[in-house]
């Protein structure tokens, strides 16, 4: 393992052998970087809202600098948890996942925000559920696929199951409803079963079946055909049903090449609805232009493209679980930006995702930066079991 792909520490103590954590600098630091240019855009985006609404001008700013403390604590605690016990712990993290989403359902327990029933209301404090459901669903996605590769590979039945499950938690979060998180979980589930070695015909003909599912369920929801009517000619109704998408497509025109300036967007001032959340981007291409769109969009293609090298190192090793825990943080992070980024740019209908680790938005801030750690906690993983075989090998010749 070459020793630029990541930093160890040694800790020792007394008569107990050295104990050595491997940390991969690159995903660290491209965590801290979009973590930080986030921090800067929500309070840019914010700032006049929060000083006009609140008083605090910093008062968002705050609220997720607390769960980015958070989440880099849960990190730390994920980091610690061996991979193997979180393999055997799959079904009842998937339990986990179904018993909040029916919470989230139940009055008294939901709270309703906006139209949707989103969030799970306990003890004064406000949580989104799907965001940390469809992390527990892919863990058991990704322990499925790594314990039954041969029915998997061999039979419709091995595809179908899992493909099962997804559709369920689909529904569940379509109750809510959450129509975003829904095709998010699906695309990184699929992809995720795809990689454990699903016969190509099957997943594409399943793919267009759950491609027609959603589509039907977007055109026999008047709420859900009003978005993507919308989407499809924004300017038809610059006022009513369109005005947060052409507002947005004004702050991405006004940055040009090199924006207005940090600080210096219009649109965030009361013109453009979730400038902090779920159109912080188009704020960032207002004041930063097409050179901070690159930045930023680079930023989360490297990411991308470090957790699927974390996996192929993984699969190297033949540790089918990492492997596939790699590549779904991969293939979900990729989707929730690809789609923020694209409804931002009126490319894709209203979703109402954030932009992972940039958005305002704490719970998806913590459940991402958990996230992280996993990666962090699987790349340290492969390293001791690529050594340890190295060493096995120098020993047995």
């Amino acid at each position: 393992m070459s020793a630029s792909l990541g930093t160890s520490m040694s800790f020792a103590r007394s008569s107990v052998r050295p104990r050595t954590i491997h940390i991969d600098a690159t995903t660290l630091c491209l965590t801290l970087a979009i973590l930080l240019f986030g921090l800067v855009m929500v309070t840019s985006a914010s700032i006049s809202i929060a000083g006009q609404y609140t008083g605090n001008p910093f008062y968002f700013l705050e609220r997720q600098l607390i769960a980015a403390a958070i989440g880099v604590a849960g990190a730390v605690f994920v980091f610690c948890f061996k991979c193997e016990r979180l393999e055997r712990l799959s079904p009842w993290l998937l339990l986990g996942a179904v018993l909040l989403l029916l919470a989230v359902l139940v009055p008294g327990l939901g709270e309703r925000v906006n139209g949707g029933r989103r969030w799970l209301h306990l003890a004064g404090l406000s949580f989104q559920v799907s965001e940390l459901a469809r992390v527990l669903v892919l863990i058991y996605i990704a322990s499925y696929a790594a314990r039954r590769q041969e029915e998997l590979r061999e039979t419709f039945t091995g595809l179908a199951k899992p493909l099962a499950l997804l559709a369920l938690i689909a529904v569940l979060l379509l109750g809510e409803p959450d129509f975003g998180a829904a095709a998010v979980l699906f695309a990184a589930g699929f992809g995720m079963l795809f990689l454990g070695g699903a016969r190509l015909r099957y997943v594409v003909g399943l793919t267009v079946l759950a491609a027609a599912a959603f589509a039907l369920l977007a055109v026999t929801s008047a709420y859900r055909l009003r978005r993507i009517t919308g989407f499809m000619n924004p300017w038809a109704s610059p006022y009513g049903a369109g005005f947060q998408l052409t507002q947005s497509l004004i702050a991405i025109g006004r940055g040009s090449w090199f924006g207005v300036g940090l600080g210096n967007s219009v649109q965030k001032l009361f013109y453009l609805p979730e400038a902090h959340t779920d159109f912080l981007f188009a704020v960032l291409a207002e004041e930063l232009g097409l050179a901070g769109v690159i930045a930023t969009v680079g930023l989360f293609v490297a990411l991308i493209w470090r957790a699927f090298q974390i996996a192929r190192l993984a699969a190297r090793a033949e540790m089918m679980f990492h492997q596939l825990l790699a590549a779904g943080f991969g293939l979900w992070v990729g989707m929730q930006a690809f789609i923020n980024i694209g409804v931002n740019m009126g490319v894709l209908p209203t979703k109402g995702l954030t932009l992972p680790l940039m958005s305002y938005g704490r719970s998806s801030m913590i459940v991402t930066l958990i996230w992280v750690g996993l990666l962090l906690r699987i790349y340290h993983e492969i390293v001791l079991e690529t050594r340890g075989a190295a060493v096995r090998h120098e020993g047995a010749t």
